[in-house]
């Protein structure tokens, strides 16, 4: 019988997740961190209470 990965307790990974976040980390970033998908991660950050970020990344334009 395999044994599954221990995960962290949900609270202690929104809290990671929020620190990191806040500190400058892009949700993908956290995606490949955690292994988790993106539409979780974006969930579990809001549900922590976290401020979201504006779009960015390679592709944003500013609004003309």
């Amino acid at each position: 019988m395999t044994q599954k990965k221990a995960e962290k307790p949900r609270d202690q990974l929104l809290t990671e997740l929020r620190s990191a976040y806040e500190n400058g980390a892009s949700i993908r970033t956290l995606v490949a961190s955690t292994g988790r998908s993106y539409g979780s991660i974006h969930s579990m950050l809001r549900e922590s209470g976290t401020t979201m970020r504006s779009r960015g990344g390679p592709n944003h334009r500013s609004r003309r």
